[in-house]
């Protein structure tokens, strides 16, 4: 649960040993470009086991959990486009729970065994994976999904948030200062306005199962 791992994680993180911080990329941070919270964590060799290759065994593990409950401490300060944090809506049970699993399933962004035996991870969870949580998941359409996968927003006058609708579709974004090269032959579109949570258009060539990349002003 979303709520006891962040109780861990404020007691964890300052009592030192395999919760601290081996350098300052350890620390929880949200990547809107990527589209990712991401966090290291460093697991602990067992000093009694009889080799370091055996203790890797088990500090891996613990390197994860303690990747884990950084991010899950970050996730409650998330802004909603909407207004708030996502930790307004902690407080529904099916929303904690989906929470919970994404960051169960957190992505392995790197692993380094160490040669005593112990693990840093660096974990990652995607941003839609949050978004997709707030909601129930989305009835596909009987015909499919249509549209391009990707999209170029420009000119947007807003910041970074979960759950932004775009262009009346409550679909996947990434925020950047420039279009990514794997992007540049989308199909782009101008902003008309960006407020309440949602972002208007002066087109609408997309869905909800195209990624918008969102360029902000």
């Amino acid at each position: 649960m979303v709520r006891a791992w962040v109780a861990a994680a404020a007691t964890a993180l300052t009592a030192g040993g395999a919760l601290a911080d081996r350098d300052a990329t350890d620390a929880a941070r949200v990547d809107w470009a990527a589209g990712q919270v991401i966090a290291g964590g460093t697991g602990i060799a067992d000093r009694h086991a009889p080799s370091p290759a055996v203790a890797l065994g088990t500090s891996r593990r613990g390197a994860v959990e303690a990747a884990q409950r950084r991010i899950a401490a970050k996730l409650g300060s998330l802004p909603l486009a909407a207004g708030g944090t996502l930790a307004t809506r902690l407080g529904d049970a099916a929303v904690k729970a989906r929470i919970d699993a994404a960051v169960g399933a957190a992505i392995t962004l790197a692993a380094e065994p160490e040669t005593d035996g112990s693990w840093h991870v660096t974990l990652a969870v995607p941003l839609e994976a949050i978004r997709v949580a707030l909601d129930a998941p989305r009835a596909l359409p009987a015909a499919g999904d249509a549209g391009p996968p990707v999209v170029v927003v420009e000119g947007v006058a807003g910041k970074p948030a979960i759950g932004w609708t775009v262009g009346g579709a409550a679909a996947a974004t990434l925020w950047v200062k420039d279009i990514p090269e794997w992007a540049r032959g989308a199909p782009r579109v101008k902003a008309r306005s960006a407020t309440r949570g949602a972002i208007a258009l002066d087109a609408a060539p997309g869905g909800p199962a195209t990624l918008y990349v969102i360029v902000a002003k």
